[in-house]
């Protein structure tokens, strides 16, 4: 059997509102096809990504803000929204690529574990193209990809029926200074940093696409077919 086929859907600049309207879109499309055995023609899902279009706070399924800091929040003009993803409270913004694959994890022989680790695997692999050999993984709490002991990937996952949605976050150009209004996945005494901090120079979400596409494909061992948007 061949690699499993993935739709790509480049989403450009938008709101997370639309990101999640999406991504429902997609879940229920896969939860509706019976059987796991993989035909001719059979996506085993898609691949959303984009570049939030302005400031959002979202909480997962562990919570991360109370109604007061929701409020104080929505005052800096940001949006919050509550989550069925996994972990506490981040940041969405632009200069931040936004990464939700909606994959039946059956047709890939993934388990949640060894998929969030996929997440990370590949973020690792794309900041070492683009020139940062040292970012990791790290265990549990630690979550996501660091540089020492600033994150500067987010992963948070959802995962019903086999099939995942949301997942991850990489800073690029991000303006950090949100992240400043609250502790990013409840984890005190680490910070947070972008490509473009990292390496000095203005990266866009632009840039890293390429890279980030190359990473996902050699880690999932998938292809991917392009369409610009979800038909």
């Amino acid at each position: 059997m061949g690699r499993p086929a993935v739709r790509l859907v480049r989403l450009g600049r938008v709101s997370y509102t639309e990101v999640l309207a999406l991504q429902e879109r997609w879940l229920k499309r896969l939860q509706a096809e019976p059987g796991t055995e993989a035909r001719p023609g059979m996506e085993a899902g898609a691949l959303l990504l984009g570049e939030p279009t302005g400031p959002v706070y979202t909480a997962g399924l562990r919570g991360g803000l109370t109604p007061e800091e929701a409020a104080r929040l929505r005052a800096l003009g940001a949006e919050v929204r509550s989550t069925g993803r996994g972990g506490l409270a981040t940041f969405h913004g632009p200069g931040q690529l936004l990464c939700h694959p909606v994959l039946d994890l059956r047709r890939f022989g993934l388990r949640l574990r060894t998929h969030v680790a996929a997440l990370e695997a590949c973020a690792v692999r794309m900041c070492e193209l683009q020139g940062l050999p040292a970012a990791l993984a790290r265990p549990p709490p630690y979550t996501g990809v660091w540089l020492r002991d600033r994150k500067i990937c987010a992963i948070g996952v959802r995962c019903g029926r086999h099939i995942t949605s949301h997942g991850l976050a990489l800073n690029c150009s991000t303006d950090l200074t949100w992240f400043e209004h609250i502790v990013p996945c409840g984890l005190v005494g680490t910070g947070v940093t972008s490509l473009s901090k990292e390496l000095q120079r203005h990266v866009t979400v632009d840039e890293v696409m390429p890279l980030f596409l190359e990473a996902f494909k050699e880690t999932f061992k998938c292809t991917l077919t392009e369409e610009d948007s979800f038909t």
